[in-house]
């Protein structure tokens, strides 16, 4: 059994203790960690694939499911590998340009997938709502322009934290309680005053889920009242099954996501390692379940992948 030394006199280190309190069933919380892990590179990594070779599925629909693929990828890259090497190695240190590294690619790639989400809704609000004219509002061009604004969106969004965390003093206890280096965690081990910080975190957490969940329920609320105009019950039910495999994508995403955050900002009792384990379930969930989603929802997409397996 590994020996957690969970002491640094190095300035320039931080130590991760990975799940606290579940330090002697690493290894054990490593094995399906690894193999859901895998699971969702090989799932994005073959919708990626079948896209980018299938030129009938060069359309915008499959652009964003790609889009959503390359965050999902960045997003559980970012932390489970660094996850594995304290199960598995008891690697705890990290430096704090590390950390802050990781920092800001974790949370503009959150930043990404929530605006990607944005515009499936809004694709799906025109699909249903003015058919007719969606391949002259939504072009390719006009997607990977989305996609950009997205981008720099992202990067101006996470790019803050880590700044601010730069200009801190940290205190001689420099040990973080996850798997990775989340802001608040980082925030408690500086001796500056941290009010700025906070308060950052807490708005723009805010603002990001807050705007875009309300842009999202907005667009499938008017999906909903133009579904329910249709009189025809065969265009009713296709109306709906375009949207549902969406709907369920921004379930897996948010929904973990939302109460990773309401038990970090207001405690609700959760022990610390029920709330990590958590926060890695948020970033190994939508990694896992959106490519399966697609393959089962998208008829277009499955049947081109079958095609690609068969050949194998």
């Amino acid at each position: 059994m590994a020996s957690f030394n969970l002491t640094t006199s190095d300035p320039s280190t931080f130590i991760l203790m990975g799940i606290p309190g579940l330090e002697a069933a690493h290894v054990l919380i490593s094995i399906p960690l690894s193999m859901f892990y895998i699971m969702g590179l090989l799932g994005n990594f073959t919708v990626l694939f079948v896209v980018s070779k299938e030129e009938t599925l060069h359309k915008p629909m499959y652009l964003l499911i790609c889009m959503l693929a390359l965050t999902d990828i960045n997003i559980c890259t970012s932390v489970v590998p660094k996850a594995l090497c304290i199960f598995w190695f008891n690697l705890t240190s990290i430096t704090v340009g590390g950390c802050l590294t990781q920092m800001f690619f974790l949370y503009a790639s959150m930043a990404m997938h929530s605006a990607v989400l944005v515009t499936m809704a809004f694709d799906r609000y025109v699909a249903v709502c003015d058919p007719l004219r969606y391949t002259i509002i939504l072009t390719n061009a006009r997607i990977a322009k989305l996609g950009l604004v997205g981008l720099i969106r992202a990067v101006l969004i996470a790019l803050p934290a880590p700044l601010l965390l730069s200009r801190q003093p940290f205190c001689a206890n420099r040990i973080i309680p996850h798997t990775y280096c989340e802001n608040i965690a980082v925030v408690k081990m500086t001796c500056g005053d941290t009010i700025v910080n906070r308060m950052y975190d807490l708005v723009i957490a805010s603002v990001v889920i807050g705007l875009d969940l309300m842009l999202i329920a907005l667009s499938y609320g008017l999906i909903i009242r133009a579904v329910f105009r249709i009189s025809c019950k065969k265009a009713h039910q296709k109306a709906l099954n375009t949207c549902t495999f969406h709907i369920c994508v921004i379930l897996t995403s948010y929904t973990p996501l939302l109460f990773s955050n309401l038990t970090h900002w207001f405690g609700l009792g959760i022990a610390p390692h029920v709330h990590v384990i958590l926060a890695n379930l948020y970033f190994l969930i939508p990694t896992v379940l959106n490519p399966i989603i697609y393959g089962v929802k998208t008829k277009e997409l499955r049947d081109r992948v079958f095609k690609y397996i068969c050949r194998i």
